[in-house]
């Protein structure tokens, strides 16, 4: 400051002429996006998880989809269209236009092998769908499920580098993982910062959610710029299980599938050929045989049996109703702003529909879905009983029996996971009526072959939008996709796509000139001429008529093609043998370190609390200074998929432990003046625990053998000082909410202890790899 009052700076004498220098001086302009070309088409990527092929009204359902139904009218149904048999990979494929190994997706990103195939990180030379827009000029917005982050990189402490809106997105509002809650989401994000939620209102359903969240991201950019268009990418986690629907959409389709399986798989596929998306004389593939994934005819099942079935697929066609209800809110915004025309729309689903709910269904998922190797004990149950009116419902993690998925890809093979027509070939639907207008005598049904690597450079065409040649400081790495634009203008017009191979945990096939060879279960990176199947599917669709014995040179060329371009995509090692599973990163271990967790933390993330408790030994303990009336939630891990939580409530600690739907429960008196609670984790023979319930150190209670929460449960992480997201005891949650602790409560120190003989994770030494590089 000057404080000579009539003497200026040297800086204040300099000014005037320092800005003469500036003006003269050339400076380069700030950098900025470029604004789109005139009239540019918005794009709306709508994607469905484990959807079959026949479940949409457009392609053969019984299923009310109007919105779908319209698309269909002015638009294009895709009846050859294909993807990898697996969320992750095809999401990966999908947004990059590289083949699912290349993208670094040889799995979905709950494994970390430490090999180029499996990184579970797209590669940041390759541009996404949105990167490659926003470089256009596109604002970009997504809603839903990512799934493209490895699970040890989606906590609050993560590198973010792979979340969402550092691969191209503006706006993101969703979740990381795999699948979630739709009545009380785990874990949901907004941009890049997780939402704490301790409650979801009462009538809260997701799907509704993420549209309310969309429709907010096209209203926000309209209603400050009228003319920028806009990716939005809505990547529904519907219909992936756990099943889950409203309840006036599940009355909506009471009693419909009354009649079975095998009779809505033959009034779809009569639908399907009558529809055009078959010709005449199309042989459908019989009824699953392979053991274990077998589906048996209705008409054996006994009463009860077709009841409970019958409710699960109720569930999941009001499930599908519901996102296409959603849909038509999407499209109706659209036509208000008088953008519907000019809005490309392409809808599809990122594999076959799932048979992971076995041959009876479950009710409880988790169970169901266990990811270790270890034997299960006797007492272990797959589908823990619950009414089956609570299916559906937020109390109920379900999944249909996989009879249900042999209709959902009605009239293929098999189901998710396997590289038979039934896990690779799904519905999409293509609509633009300002640029892909229909005429009156094309019936909008193309039969020509496409790939989910063929999307990505297929909407880039359409918008007009060069691929960018660059990124991440260097070159960009070349798609394996090929635009299909054309033969959707021209219906005779010839595919770009010669052929295609697949590989999923060994299992493999490859598909060029109407050819197919399938090799159905893992035995090794080769090919042996009795491995492959072979099949005509230019004229056999449905695979029903093994030619391998009639053709062996044609069964080896293709089998050698395989395995040339497996070589060429990075396909290997294989996973034949599980071995990828089991190997993790030592990188990892800072996971399972000691924590402790004050009140008002948030809830830890999912993965990051799996390491404290999953396949070991673990001590909880709980600091508080004890006050009679005191009382609420210690701390909560899980929700009604399983769980496990401490409470305190008339004078009593309570242990409630959630084991997969069934309810074990432990309580010791509390005195006034207790300093510390713990709960005792320890590790049993044949994936059991043993939970000790202690006060100011003194074992006061045990529930002595209780069957462990495996694989991805629990799936809302923990929290402290209240039961926050979805409920572990609902009974609690029904007279009580989240309970909120009311007390003086310290914190809560989780250290794990001594991990089970049966934990069969090989740590790769991270640093000591790295080093060896370079030795």
């Amino acid at each position: 400051m000057n404080h000579d009052g009539d003497h200026p700076t040297r800086g204040q004498q300099d000014f005037p002429g320092r800005i003469a220098e500036l003006a003269s001086e050339s400076i380069p302009a700030w950098p900025r996006r470029p604004r789109a070309h005139a009239g540019a088409p918005n794009i709306v990527v709508v994607l469905l998880d484990d959807l079959g092929f026949s479940d949409i009204s457009p392609f053969g359902a019984e299923i009310d989809t109007p919105a779908l139904e319209e698309l269909a009218a002015s638009g294009y149904r895709l009846a050859n269209y294909q993807t990898p048999p697996m969320c992750a990979p095809a999401r990966a494929a999908l947004m990059t236009g590289l083949n699912p190994h290349r993208a670094g997706f040889s799995f979905v990103p709950h494994i970390d092998p430490g090999f180029p195939h499996a990184r579970m990180e797209l590669p940041h030379d390759a541009p996404t769908l949105a990167e490659t827009l926003r470089g256009a000029g596109y604002a970009t917005f997504m809603v839903g499920k990512w799934h493209l982050t490895p699970e040890a990189q989606m906590h609050d402490g993560a590198d973010r580098s792979s979340w969402p809106c550092q691969r191209g997105f503006d706006r993101f509002y969703g979740c990381l993982d795999g699948f979630t809650s739709l009545f009380h989401p785990h874990r949901l994000l907004q941009d890049n910062t997780p939402m704490d939620r301790e409650s979801y209102p009462e009538g809260y359903h997701l799907t509704d959610d993420l549209t309310d969240r969309a429709l907010d991201m096209i209203g926000g950019l309209r209603a400050s710029d009228p003319d920028k268009p806009f990716l939005l990418y809505f990547s529904h986690i519907a219909v992936h299980a756990p099943l889950q629907a409203k309840p006036e959409d599940i009355a909506k389709y009471r009693g419909m599938y009354d009649s079975g399986w095998d009779h809505v798989r033959s009034e779809r596929f009569a639908r399907e050929v009558r529809n055009g998306l078959f010709p005449e004389g199309t042989r459908p593939a019989g009824r699953n045989s392979e053991p274990g994934l077998d589906v048996v005819p209705w008409d054996s099942l006994d009463d009860g049996q077709r009841l409970l079935f019958s409710r699960y697929m109720e569930v999941y066609a009001a499930a599908v109703d519901n996102v296409d209800q959603n849909l038509r809110r999407l499209t109706d915004r659209l036509k208000e702003l008088g953008e519907y025309e000019n809005t490309i729309i392409l809808f599809t689903s990122d594999n076959g529909a799932s048979g992971e709910g076995g041959e009876t269904g479950t009710r409880s998922y988790f169970s169901r879905f266990v990811t270790v190797g270890q034997e299960l004990p006797p007492e272990w149950q797959a589908d823990v009983p619950r009414n089956p009116e609570l299916i559906g419902g937020p109390q109920s993690f379900a999944h249909y029996p996989r009879g249900w998925a042999y209709a959902s890809n009605t009239p293929f093979r098999l189901y998710k996971t396997h590289p038979y027509s039934g896990g690779v070939r799904v519905p999409m639907l293509v609509s633009w009526p300002a640029g892909l207008p229909r005429t009156s005598t094309d019936g909008g049904v193309r039969q020509q072959f496409a790939y989910a690597t063929d999307v990505m450079p297929t909407l880039l065409d359409l918008a007009g939008v060069e691929p960018l040649q660059r990124c991440a400081g260097g070159p960009a790495q070349t798609p394996d996709g090929r635009s299909f634009a054309p033969w959707l203008r021209t219906a005779r017009a010839r595919s770009e796509r010669g052929s295609q191979y697949v590989e999923l945990n060994g299992r493999r096939s490859f598909h060029e000139g109407g050819w197919k060879v399938v090799a159905p279960t893992a035995n090794g990176p080769g090919w042996s001429p009795h491995g492959w199947e072979l099949y005509h599917v230019e004229e056999d669709p449905a695979e029903t008529r093994n030619l391998a014995a009639t053709h062996p040179e044609r069964v080896r060329a293709l089998g050698d093609r395989w395995r040339a371009t497996a070589w060429a995509n990075q396909v290997f090692p294989l996973n034949d043998d599980g071995s990828l599973f089991r190997r993790r990163p030592s990188t990892e271990l800072v996971l399972e370190q000691p924590v402790t967790l004050f009140p008002g933390t948030p809830t830890l993330e999912r993965y990051r609390s799996s390491k404290l408790v999953a396949l070991r030994s673990t001590v909880i303990d709980v600091q508080l200074d004890y006050r009679s009336g005191d009382e609420g939630v210690l701390v909560a891990h899980g929700d009604q998929g399983g769980g496990y939580l401490l409470y305190v409530e008339d004078g009593a600690v309570h242990c409630a432990y959630n084991e997969y739907g069934r309810m074990r429960r432990v309580s010791a008196a509390l005195p006034v003046g207790t300093t510390e609670v713990g709960l005792r984790f320890e590790v049993l023979p044949q994936l059991r625990w043993r939970l000790a319930l202690s006060v100011d150190g003194t074992e006061e209670a045990a529930l002595g053998s209780v069957v462990q929460l495996v694989g991805m449960c629990p799936l809302t992480g923990i929290s402290v000082g209240a039961d926050r997201g979805g409920p572990v005891d609902w009974d609690l949650y029904q007279r009580r909410g989240p309970f909120r602790y009311q007390g003086n409560l310290r914190h809560v120190r989780y250290t794990p202890g001594t991990k089970a003989d049966y934990h069969d994770e090989e740590l790769v030494d991270i640093e000591q790899q790295t080093a060896l590089q370079f030795d």
